[in-house]
């Protein structure tokens, strides 16, 4: 469907080209949706950070999730999934994730602060949508810090996913819901897990203007 994430950011970028030149900022979710985030951010002109946001492993099976939180403590749980993990541990779980959001704050946006929300139009991008958690509790972040439009952009997602994101979101931007959707990585020809360094070098081009 992609060859990789730049392609795919490129062709979302295009989707979203009623707001070129309209000052909006594009906010990634690290880490595999920041190279699509920056795609997007360069063609429409738009300011571009990442906001970071964890999913909330289930004890059993660490690449399933109950939930999500944002760097803010907004949270966004699966109360059918979660009501069978033990208080106690649910807590131990988002202590763990808590701490490293703090982590990828320092070592990805070197300790600085999310740009200005109050107000703006902000569009959520990430590499693909699962389960939708962590889309969710970035929607919730943007809620609270008074974004005045919420844009969830993704090349790819669940279609019951996308439904549900149009109860969260002022607009849903996704370009494939493919019916036998198990996992983002098969909308993706080259496809790998990014690593804190590809993330840094991608967010210094931008910094640095850079093609």
């Amino acid at each position: 469907m992609f060859t990789d994430r730049g392609d795919a950011g490129r062709r979302l970028a295009e989707s979203l080209e009623k707001y070129r030149d309209r000052g909006v900022l594009v906010l990634a979710i690290p880490r595999g949706g920041v190279e699509v985030g920056l795609e997007v951010a360069r063609f429409l002109n738009a300011d571009f950070s990442i906001v970071i946001t964890r999913k909330l492993p289930t004890p059993d099976d660490p690449e399933a999730g109950f939930g999500a939180i944002a760097e803010d403590g907004s949270t966004y749980i699966f109360e059918r999934v979660a009501r069978w993990i033990h208080p106690d541990l649910l807590e131990s779980i988002k202590d763990e994730q808590s701490r490293e959001i703090e982590r990828r704050k320092q070592v990805l946006r070197r300790g600085w602060a999310l740009p200005e929300i109050a107000g703006r139009t902000i569009i959520l991008v990430d590499d693909g949508i699962a389960m939708g958690s962590t889309m969710m509790a970035s929607i919730a972040l943007c809620r609270k810090q008074k974004a005045a439009w919420i844009v969830a952009a993704a090349p790819v997602a669940g279609p019951d996913t996308a439904r549900a994101l149009e109860n969260e979101a002022d607009e849903v931007v996704v370009l494939e819901t493919p019916r036998f959707f198990r996992a983002v990585a098969q909308a993706y020809q080259n496809w790998y897990d990014v690593p804190d360094r590809e993330v840094i070098e991608i967010l210094e081009r931008w910094e640095r203007g850079e093609e």
